[in-house]
């Protein structure tokens, strides 16, 4: 059932069974989405667009918080877990001060749970009930994740529990964390607790984070990435980070949609993770993302930092508050989903970049060698458009397998199974570059989405890999020598340059950039990938 009710006590089969919560208050456990947006404009905590959408401010984080991220140094996972800048050691006893400081103060506070599933698969998925002061980050999680049928919900055990607490302040001396802000995973409790950021993505990567680490036992390759499925039933996957089109690519009307941000891969083919989307918005257009542009104007949806004026008429270009502005609405809400997040074995693999330099080709055919290392390094660029305090330069990003904030184990786990996947299933992979072309960011111009769809049609329905390719001297890369619609000088990025110096001497400084990233893999990988870097080099 969904209706708000007070408890006095932590009993069995409680909207708060598993979580170390007395609460002297109301808990709101389960409600809908019209009964969430009520509450939230109720709390004062956001605003209803012209379309119903619910929009919200963050405060000062408008994104993760990385270097707030900790995981507990316990003995039955201390060995698998990949220590380091990602993933900092949080001694337990640490967790446990952390953990019943925040148990306490939600203990005064109104709450709202949501149960939840993660994973679409049912062999595979994970429980989770999150218990958070919000009620628009509840709407968020009932959003974002699976929502449970309501006979579902009767005696539902969580595998797993986030204590959601934006407005605590953690106490770097007393809780062992960095700063107000912590993000705190415990494996062996199976319990997240979060403080000190509104920003809602943090819940989302966190039970991504659990998929992570459940998932590679299990046979199961976990994957940031999107993915759809052709006419007669044929699987892509699109890897990306933010802000290379993996979300706008995926959602193509002619191709139903499996998911738009986790899935994974295993015996039985692909599954989402999640039951929504969450989709940057950051200059949305409706002649080129009309999913996504028409599931951002309608009731239910939540939208982060998307400023509107008095009337509350969007203004989707306007990033006075950041570039990251996000709206997260349920994947049903996109015409053509597939209802039950799953599909067959992967047939083309796609490896999108957005790179700033305007080195990398619009489009290359990869071996399979060739995808463990651009899989493993995972390369995108920023810049200063997209995201606040960097310079007019682009900066070259690394983020291995495409998600390394959310790897809680070693990446080479995560780079052998995809390896092996692609062999065994037989999957094209290609390289897609979002990014600029005739020069670097402030010279070139940005690769059109036009020509980016109709190189993916291509690769898509076959008739790419049946074409004529030839290898380009850096990378090592094979380019496609036509496809249709695309201009000839666009396939190559030599050619697009005014000034064909200028490009060698840019390609020859980001492929030093690769070269010493892919350092930090070199003893982990084959042979076969390692001449890849080594071709490269030379």
């Amino acid at each position: 059932m969904t209706y708000p009710f007070a408890l006095a006590k932590n009993q069995r089969g409680s909207p708060l069974d598993g979580t170390g919560v007395c609460p002297d208050r109301a808990v709101h456990a389960n409600l809908t989405a019209p009964a969430l947006v009520a509450h939230a404009l109720r709390r004062d905590e956001g605003t209803l667009s012209a379309d119903g959408a619910l929009i919200v401010r963050t405060g000062v984080h408008t994104g993760r918080s990385p270097q707030d991220k900790f995981v507990v140094d316990e003995p039955a996972t201390t060995a698998d877990v990949w220590w380091g800048k990602v993933n900092q050691k949080l001694a337990p006893e640490k967790f446990e001060v952390l953990k019943g400081r925040v148990q306490a103060y939600l203990q005064g506070q109104e709450l709202f749970t949501q149960d939840l599933y993660a994973g679409a698969d049912p062999a595979r998925r994970v429980r989770v009930r999150i218990v958070t002061t919000g009620a628009w980050q509840a709407l968020f999680a009932r959003n974002m994740f699976i929502r449970p049928r309501e006979e579902e919900l009767a005696g539902f055990e969580p595998d797993y529990v986030i204590l959601h607490a934006p407005r605590f302040q953690a106490d770097p001396a007393r809780d062992g964390v960095r700063s107000p802000t912590a993000i705190a995973l415990s494996f062996s409790q199976k319990l997240i607790v979060i403080t000190g950021t509104e920003y809602a993505g943090e819940i989302k990567k966190s039970i991504f984070t659990v998929m992570n680490w459940l998932l590679p036992p299990q046979g199961v390759l976990p994957m940031h990435c999107s993915a759809n499925v052709g006419p007669d039933g044929e699987v892509a996957l699109f890897f990306g980070l933010s802000g290379t089109g993996k979300t706008t690519l995926s959602s193509d009307p002619a191709r139903p949609l499996i998911g738009d941000d986790e899935h994974g891969w295993g015996p039985d083919g692909v599954f989402n993770f999640e039951g929504g989307c969450y989709a940057k918005v950051i200059n949305l257009s409706a002649e080129a993302e009309p999913e996504i542009w028409a599931a951002s104007h309608r009731f239910g949806t939540v939208l982060e930092n998307v400023v509107a004026d008095a009337y509350g008429r969007l203004d989707l270009g306007d990033g006075r508050f950041t570039e990251n502005t996000r709206s997260c609405y349920p994947i049903d809400v996109i015409p053509n989903a597939v209802p039950a997040g799953r599909g067959g074995q992967p047939r083309n693999v796609v490896m999108l970049t957005a790179d700033a330099f305007g080195v990398l080709p619009p489009i290359a055919r990869l071996t399979p060698a060739q995808a463990m290392y651009h899989f493993l390094s995972g390369y995108t660029a920023r810049v200063a458009g997209t995201e606040k305090g960097l310079s007019a330069e682009p900066q070259a990003t690394f983020s291995t397998c495409f998600g390394s904030p959310f790897l809680p184990r070693r990446p080479e786990v995560y780079g052998h199974m995809l390896a092996e996947l692609i062999a065994r299933h037989g999957a094209d992979c290609w390289l897609v570059n979002t990014g600029w072309s005739g020069g670097s960011y402030g010279v070139g111009s940005r690769m059109s989405i036009r020509h980016t769809r109709a190189l993916l049609r291509a690769a898509l329905d076959g008739t790419l890999a049946k074409g004529s390719f030839r290898r380009e001297p850096f990378f090592g890369l094979s380019i496609p020598e036509a496809v249709p619609d695309v201009p000839a000088e666009v396939l190559d990025p030599r050619q697009s340059w005014g000034d064909k110096a200028a490009y060698d001497a840019t390609a020859r400084d980001l492929l030093a950039r690769f070269e010493a990233n892919f350092a930090t893999f070199a003893e982990h990988v084959d042979e076969e990938v390692k001449a890849v870097a080594l071709k490269a080099a030379a």
